[in-house]
């Protein structure tokens, strides 16, 4: 398939009432509202194909975007690469759900996560915790520094309550993912939950919200789900 039928495709999929949802939660336009689940036959039709993933990402189409991640092709990206599409990233379901993800599938994964979450950056910050949450919960423990990962959960408790709120929302899901996925920090991982306690963010302009990664730990192993790895990064 190439570009044109594949936008041609996502516009006859989308949704007004999706369109609706993603736009309330930072999309902008243009986008079609395509529910996820729907691009998985074209997904399938296509596999991976980088050129054309980039072609898509490039639109600035949130659903164009978000389909690039699915049939990119992770390890062909250099750093530089990433570093472009997180400017492109303009909100969270961005960066978070497309460039993280996609990232957690690359070798240099935890390498260009570290930058990002030294940044400072707002949504670059967001995407490097979230991408650990991705490698956390879809890779062998043993592929991961316990001392790293221990200084990690230092960094958050330490640094959460006054760190940007789209960083908040990734760093709690750190803490529950490191509780939840990754054994050998169980314990470090509760402890520091509950060291850090509710996190509040403004969920609108009006709300605010309180997350709390010792609840969610400790709802993941009231359902039996601790040391949960998934099969699959991306859909």
């Amino acid at each position: 398939m190439d570009f044109e039928s594949v936008m041609q495709e996502l516009e006859a999929l989308g949704k007004e009432r999706l369109k609706k949802m993603y736009l309330s939660n930072g999309a902008r336009e243009p986008l079609f509202g395509v529910a996820t689940g729907e691009m998985k036959p074209i997904a399938k039709k296509i596999k991976i194909d980088q050129a054309l993933a980039e072609q898509l990402y490039a639109t600035g189409n949130y659903d164009a975007m978000y389909f690039a991640g699915v049939i990119a092709d992770p390890n062909a990206m250099t750093e530089a690469d990433f570093e472009r599409w997180m400017d492109g990233a303009y909100f969270y379901m961005l960066s978070d759900y497309v460039v993280a993800v996609t990232l957690a599938e690359a070798d240099r994964a935890q390498e260009v996560s570290d930058k990002w979450i030294a940044s400072g950056e707002e949504l670059r910050m967001s995407a490097g915790w979230s991408c650990y949450c991705w490698l956390l919960g879809s890779r062998a423990d043993r592929e991961f520094s316990e001392s790293k990962l221990a200084g990690m959960l230092e960094t958050a408790e330490k640094t959460i309550h006054d760190a940007p709120d789209r960083a908040k929302f990734a760093m709690s899901n750190f803490i529950y993912t490191v509780g939840t996925s990754y054994m050998p920090l169980h314990g470090r991982a509760v402890e520091t939950a509950k060291a850090v306690g509710p996190v509040e963010v403004q969920k609108d302009k009006k709300k605010s919200k309180l997350l709390n990664a010792s609840d969610q730990i400790q709802k993941a192993a009231d359902r039996g789900q601790l040391g949960f790895k998934r099969k699959y990064v991306r859909c």
